[in-house]
């Protein structure tokens, strides 16, 4: 970052032509921030864009250092002058936000902030974020706020077209999950062909050892050293899609987003509400989040569709050493000492086989008419 304002066409340009560089929606939303702090010339700058459950999917920072940010702890909750950029849709700037009414305090180690500009970013009718700027580095008169008119004008042009870059960055997400889809969709069709005739390779080559082992154990031991080739190619063939597999939202954006967008998308998609909480977690080895993730796919799975359940919560916590996966339902519930009467096994078989892989430990709780509970506890994070 400059240390001094910018001002005129060509620093609102270099803002525009940074903001159009980026396709992943989190570098737009990087952007945008840095070039509003830059443009404007304040000491701080942040952008959140709102989830569907009162607080953010996402919400990004310049100015806050990565060790004062995790110090700050959880994402913010859309209340006092965070929900009224999202709900009354028109712009703020304040002298001294902490003497606004509608102000509500903010963690020990979040930085002090007074004079304040903030407004939504609109893509139409639909409030898709909102942009704040903090603490203008300017001469400021006792009790007036260092941002000007013109800033709000600026600011305004800004949002605009921030507004195109990060509808562009999403539809250019969803266009890039749809060929995800499609090669996955390739790739376990070619996987299902390719292991379906190793296996009938095996299974021909074991029935011809086992009737040559007595009379001619020479050729037998030759047919059995090609059923051990066999299930080796096999096995790598098996590695290798399970790599080329690994959801790749998980290598971009780690557990806990990729949890998140997954549980948003099936709490729209089903009449159950579905909700997600996360708090302490940081990154975990990759084998770890993906055994979790597996784990939380499923466990959703048998909620929405077995349950009948009005309600299924997640959370994902740091319990001293260890990360503990929580998914409860109040739906129908079963006797876990019968689910293979019941059908359901198979689910729960794979859950455990997934979380003792990774050296973790899975618990269910259930009972009839009293819903369900799965927990999954790995050490680390």
């Amino acid at each position: 970052m400059s240390h001094g304002p910018r001002s005129g066409l060509s620093a609102v340009s270099s803002a525009l032509l940074a903001m159009s560089r980026h396709l992943e929606v989190r570098d737009v939303l990087k952007t945008i921030v840095a070039s509003a702090r830059e443009l404007l010339d304040a000491e701080y700058a942040a952008l959140g864009v709102p989830d569907d459950h009162g607080g953010f999917a996402q919400f990004v920072v310049d100015g806050v250092s990565d060790a004062q940010w995790k110090a700050i702890g959880p994402l913010p909750r859309q209340h006092g002058i965070l929900a009224a950029m999202l709900h009354e849709a028109k712009p703020e700037r304040l002298a001294d936000v902490r003497e606004d009414p509608r102000f509500e305090g903010w963690p020990a180690a979040h930085p002090d902030m007074s004079d304040f500009l903030g407004l939504p970013i609109r893509d139409g009718d639909e409030i898709i974020g909102a942009l704040f700027l903090a603490n203008k580095r300017c001469p400021k008169p006792e009790g007036s706020c260092g941002f000007t008119t013109e800033d709000e004008e600026l600011l305004t042009i800004l949002a605009q077209h921030a507004a195109i870059a990060l509808t562009n960055a999403r539809l250019y997400e969803r266009s890039r999950e749809l060929t995800i889809a499609e090669e996955r969709s390739r790739l376990a069709h070619e996987l299902h062909d390719a292991v379906s005739q190793k296996l009938f390779s095996l299974r021909l080559t074991a029935q011809a050892a086992a009737a040559l082992v007595d009379r001619d154990p020479l050729r037998a031991k030759g047919e059995l050293q090609q059923v051990a080739a066999l299930a080796a190619e096999a096995a790598d063939e098996l590695r290798a899609a399970v790599v080329e597999l690994r959801p790749a939202a998980l290598d971009e954006d780690g557990l806990v987003a990729t949890l998140r967008t997954h549980i948003q998308v099936l709490d729209r998609a089903h009449a159950a509400r579905v909700t997600f909480d996360s708090r302490g977690v940081r990154a975990l080895p990759a084998a770890q989040e993906e055994a979790m993730l597996r784990v939380a796919q499923e466990a959703l799975h048998n909620a929405l569709r077995h349950s009948g359940g009005s309600r299924v919560d997640v959370t994902l916590v740091k319990c001293g050493l260890d990360v503990v996966l929580r998914v409860t339902d109040d739906g129908s519930g079963f006797e876990p000492a019968s689910v293979r009467r019941a059908g359901r096994h198979l689910g729960l078989v794979s859950m455990r086989d997934r979380t003792s892989g990774v050296g973790g430990t899975l618990t269910v709780e259930s009972a009839p008419g009293k819903g369900t509970t799965i927990e999954m506890e790995v050490p680390g994070g």
